[in-house]
């Protein structure tokens, strides 16, 4: 990877530029992916995926995301897309009983809130396991494993979360290309953990 980390003779950016570039354009094939909202998990799943062959040399392109996206929309996939879609609208359900003053409301929503910040942790770290590519109940199980055992990549996620809602919030323009930095933060934190695949090519095995 020695290679990737100098510019070629005449280039005018460097590699990150164009890791950049092509992570904003496999964004905005992402949010076209997630308009018809079962679709979403897949999309953000698949943007993972293809960031994370980055690290493997492969290409970043918005022609390699469509074409993985298209050989992988299954029943599995709709049927994540369709849990995502209920468990939102019924955390935005729960927040209106919240807002309705009801007795314990501020508890409920305290509640709510913490339950839901969980399962969003949980869903979008099983988007960025290589499980979810064919498996989502394996990428789930794995994804609350690692939501125990890495706590501050989990903090991580949700302030990933939270700086695209407020990007979004503060330009609405932003949120079509808010989905590329997201899956770039959620990839990040799923590899940091996990040594590079010729990390051990040039190091002698143990013993020898």
């Amino acid at each position: 990877m020695s290679d990737t980390r100098t510019r070629e003779p005449g280039e005018v950016f460097g590699p990150r530029m164009t890791l950049f570039a092509d992570m904003l354009s496999v964004g905005l094939a992402t949010a076209a992916a997630c308009l018809p909202l079962l679709t979403a998990p897949a999309a953000l799943s698949t943007a993972c995926a293809v960031l994370r062959g980055a690290r493997e040399d492969q290409p970043v392109t918005a022609g390699r995301y469509f074409a993985l996206l298209w050989g992988r929309l299954r029943a599995g996939d709709l049927a994540a897309g369709a849990a995502a879609l209920a468990g939102a609208l019924l955390f935005a359900a729960d927040l209106a009983l919240a807002g309705a003053g009801l007795p314990g409301a501020p508890l409920f929503a305290v509640t709510a809130a913490a339950i839901g910040a969980c399962a969003t942790v949980v869903a979008l770290r099983a988007c960025a396991r290589p499980e979810s590519l064919d498996d989502w109940p394996t990428a789930l199980r794995a994804a609350a494993n690692d939501a125990v055992r890495d706590p501050g990549g989990s903090g991580l996620v949700l302030l990933a979360v939270a700086t695209a809602a407020v990007c979004a919030w503060v330009l609405v323009p932003l949120a079509f290309l808010a989905p590329g930095p997201l899956a770039l933060a959620l990839t990040a934190v799923d590899v940091r953990r996990t040594p590079r695949a010729g990390a051990g090519r040039g190091s002698p095995a143990p013993g020898g």
